[in-house]
């Protein structure tokens, strides 16, 4: 029995595949299917059921998967324990961020890692907050920049860097432009322009709006800030957004949303995170100002 083919075979079953896992591992799929029936000669039972349209572990490869997973962990922790002492970071991590960010700070923290730790490669995946902080948990993810409105699930490791409320972009014209706040209940007879569902503004929206027992219903929704505040711009609706998306626009004002639920900014990663996954954090963390 070898490692690699306990590798092999989790990740067959993680992903229901051998050509998924193939592809995921960087290995032939032949090497991968091989492997695994040889695994399984070894230890005299069949751990995969390759008869449906998936693949899935059959009863005696349910019973031994937490186990080859257990194993990896191990030898995964032996070599970030190695990496630490010798002061020497390789490996890979994966990081995820929100759709479009070019965040100073981020962007100048990936490049001092890099810089820094050549040898280590880097996967970067773009999403919604919400699809962020399930591929960290359930380990797709190493480290995640994510926005959001609710706490974290407790298997992760927070780091906020913001938390600040919503408000309201208007043109510099428009009726609201000289009031102190607009409500949810104004909102309602709006044109709403808002970031799509799971993200964090969207997800402070619909908490907000809930409270106020208000129901709003975005016109038109867009995973980029600068998208949504142009289209304010132009008079096609009003754009809600933090005060940070949408401070110093030329030709907006920005007007509080009362009683807003604040969003967050956070740096997020898994518990017990590998020696490369530990140093990005690190260095992102050195140069992303908390708030």
């Amino acid at each position: 029995m070898e490692l690699h083919q306990l590798r092999y075979l989790v990740a067959v079953a993680e992903h229901g595949s051998f050509t998924a896992a193939a592809d995921d591992l960087h290995v032939a799929q032949s090497g991968v299917s091989a492997q695994v029936a040889k695994l399984e000669r070894e230890l005299g039972h069949r751990l995969l059921d390759r008869r449906g349209r998936t693949v899935g572990p059959t009863t005696e490869g349910i019973a031994l998967l937490p186990h080859a997973r257990a194993a990896l962990a191990a030898v995964d922790a032996v070599r970030t324990v190695a990496d630490e002492l010798s002061g020497v970071v390789r490996g890979h991590v994966r990081l995820g961020t929100v759709i479009g960010c070019t965040i100073p700070g981020y962007l100048a923290g990936f490049a001092a890692f890099r810089a820094a730790h050549p040898g280590v490669t880097v996967d970067v995946v773009e999403g919604n907050s919400d699809d962020l902080v399930a591929d960290l948990v359930g380990g797709a993810l190493d480290v995640a920049l994510v926005a959001h409105a609710r706490r974290l699930p407790d298997a992760l490791v927070m780091h906020r860097l913001l938390r600040e409320p919503l408000t309201v972009a208007v043109p510099a014209g428009h009726p609201w432009a000289g009031r102190d706040r607009v409500d949810c209940a104004d909102l309602a007879g709006a044109t709403v322009l808002c970031l799509p569902p799971g993200t964090g503004v969207r997800t402070a929206l619909e908490i907000t709006c809930a409270a106020e027992r208000a129901s709003v219903e975005p016109a038109v929704q867009a995973h980029s800030p600068e998208a949504l505040l142009a289209l304010a711009s132009h008079g096609a609706g009003v754009a809600v957004l933090t005060d940070s998306m949408a401070a110093g626009r030329a030709g907006l004002t920005t007007v509080p949303l009362a009683r807003s639920a604040r969003t967050n900014l956070s740096l997020a990663t898994r518990a017990a995170p590998s020696a490369a996954a530990g140093a990005m954090t690190r260095t992102l963390l050195d140069h992303l100002a908390p708030g």
